[in-house]
Order: C-alpha cells, then structure tokens, then sequence
C-alpha cells in the first residue's frame, strides 16, 4: 500500500476526461470540414515548397473567449478571403489555450466559464465545436499547442500549428511537433535567438518515441515519423523587433546553412510590434514591401485581430464584457484588419 505522505502529496483531485474517440463520435468530423483542413494543410505545404506564390496570413484573435463573437469574427474572414484568395491564404488563429507568466486566465479549454471553475471537459467539447463550425465555413484555422494531450481531441480540425516562443526550447513540444500533421511555425526564443527556432525544426524532422495518449485515452508510447514543415516564426526578442529586412536575412542564411528551407514567417505582434497592436499594421507594410522588392525567404505573417480593438479586463460580472474584444492581448479592430489585408492584396498583385 502506497502511503499518503508519498504520492500526490500537492494533487487535491483527479477528475474524469472523456477520450478522445468519444468527443469524436459526439462531436464528428463532416466531409466539409474534412474537405476544408485537408485543403487548407496542401495549400500550407505548397506555400512552403514554393509551389503557391501567396502569403499565408494567420490573422483572428488573440484568443477565442467567446464562441459568438468568435464566429461573428470568422464570417467576415471568410467574405475578405473571397476578396484577396488570389494573393493571400487567409487562416484563423483560433487560440484556446495561453500560457501565463505567473497566473491569470489560462483560455477557453481551461476555463470556458471564465470563473476558475477549470471544466477543461466542458472546453474541450466546445473548442472542438467552435473548430467544427469554424471548418464548416470553409476557413482553415490555426492554433497554437500547449500540450501533447489536446492534439488527440482537436488535431483533425487544425491546419497550422505554433509553438510560442516560451516552449519553442522544449523537449517535449518538439517531440510533439515531429507527430502532428500540420505544418509547425516555431517561435523565435523570447531574447530573440533564433537558433533556438531553427533547432527544433531540426529536432521535429526527426522520429521520436515519447509518452502521450491515444485515441482511446490509455498512455502509449507514441512513435513519429517526423515532420517535414517546420518553419521559423519572427516574433522579436528582448523588446526589439526583428522583421526588418536585414534580420530576415540573417534568419534565411541561418536555416539555409543548417540546410533548411529559408521559409520565414513575421508575427506582427509580440516584440515587433512593441506589444502595442497599432503598430501591426506598419509591421505588415514592411513585409509586403520586402516581398514586392524581391525577397523569397518570406512565406507568412502572423496578426492579432478581433472584431473591436484593444482589450480588456475580465470583469466580475461576465454580462459587462464588451462584445469582440480580447480579454488577453491587445488586437486590431476589424475595419483595421480589412483595410490592411485589401492594402497587401493590392501591392502583391504587382509582385515579380
């Protein structure tokens, strides 16, 4: 008999999870959504292998908060993506989970009720539902991985995936990378290295064998074959921004001696922005203007947006939360986001 005094000494519960066969056979994959992540991951790839010669823009809110307003959001991209689809894939950034400093609201899969309730099984089955819905308009969609268990629940209705810059060193986000099976933007390291970055393209192109679960929810050993589109994701560093030309540059030369693709993504928020979301627009000029003057390295960006600008505070009375805004990261408003991408799609209609 174990004592008391030895395990868990600090766990206070074990609550149940439904597997992840059962979330999919509650919540089923349809043949549109299907037709949509399997489309929107070929048109990823072909971006990356130089076979499409548009920009991929991952562009939504810095986190999904609330489903109504996250749908609103996705109905807009989708008519925008009509307008630019001949120079951009547009695809939402559709975030669930945000890791934190010290403490705060860990997202919508943690905490779906916004009041430390953590129903992560209630989340998780709506995240899933919002991604379905969001699928079922025909608009790919993007998130970022936090830990190798949600993947199991959501990964069939994903077709872009990062890995921030707080976990791009991780071990066990590179094993996870090697396995999923969409293409993976890794993060530069917040002081801005880059080598972090390119290291674990490296590492995730790679097999591995490491313990996750399956999709009956048992522990296994997971065994990948290794994942051929890792890319690097500029997101400054140490206060500094790192999207100019010159930086750009120094990324492609790096993975270009590491013998990589010189595919190079720009965040423009983060760092290069200065945190201030404004200031993402300028960030998205510039990259468009390498782009028009001849630059080959770049192959996406990154946007915060939402439907209202800024952000706010989660108030005790959830009925006082603003319609559209983020509760995280401050965004761009919508009117912003349309006239930056409009902008964009003009100058690269005229690219060489």
């Amino acid at each position: 008999m174990i004592s008391p005094d030895i395990e868990n000494i600090n766990v206070t519960n074990f609550a149940s999870m439904p597997t992840p066969e059962a979330l999919h056979a509650k919540l089923p994959l349809t043949d549109t959504a299907s037709a949509t992540v399997m489309k929107g991951r070929a048109d990823l790839r072909a971006i990356l292998d130089r076979k499409d010669k548009r920009l991929f823009v991952v562009v939504g809110p810095c986190s999904i908060h609330d489903p109504v307003a996250g749908l609103d959001y996705a109905r807009r991209l989708k008519a925008l993506q009509e307008e630019v689809k001949d120079t951009m894939l547009l695809v939402m950034r559709v975030y669930f989970e945000k890791p934190r400093t010290t403490t705060g609201w860990k997202g919508y899969i943690n905490d779906p009720d916004m009041d430390d309730s953590f129903r992560v099984d209630v989340g998780m089955e709506k995240a899933r539902q919002f991604l379905l819905d969001v699928c079922e308009m025909g608009l790919p969609t993007a998130t970022e991985a936090l830990d190798p268990i949600s993947p199991q629940y959501l990964g069939d209705l994903i077709a872009w995936t990062a890995i921030g810059a707080r976990t791009t060193e991780s071990q066990t986000h590179r094993e996870m990378s090697s396995g999923l099976s969409t293409p993976v933007g890794f993060k530069n390291g917040t002081d801005g290295d880059i080598g972090i970055a390119i290291n674990a393209i490296l590492s995730a192109a790679n097999p591995h064998a490491f313990l996750g679960i399956n999709s009956q929810g048992n522990v296994s050993i997971v065994r990948t074959r290794g994942n051929a589109y890792g890319h690097v994701v500029l997101r400054g560093g140490d206060g500094r921004p790192n999207y100019d030309s010159v930086s750009v540059a120094i990324a492609a030369q790096a993975l270009e001696k590491a013998k990589l693709p010189a595919n190079v993504v720009v965040d423009c928020s983060h760092a290069n922005s200065y945190k201030k979301p404004e200031l993402q627009p300028l960030v998205m000029t510039d990259v468009v203007n390498q782009i028009t003057h001849g630059n080959k390295a770049l192959v996406g960006v990154m946007i915060e947006s939402n439907i209202v600008g800024g952000n706010q505070k989660i108030p005790a009375n959830l009925g006082e939360l603003k319609y559209g805004c983020s509760v995280t990261d401050g965004c761009i408003d919508w009117d912003t986001t349309a006239e930056m991408l409009r902008g964009a799609h003009k100058e690269l209609l005229a690219r060489p």
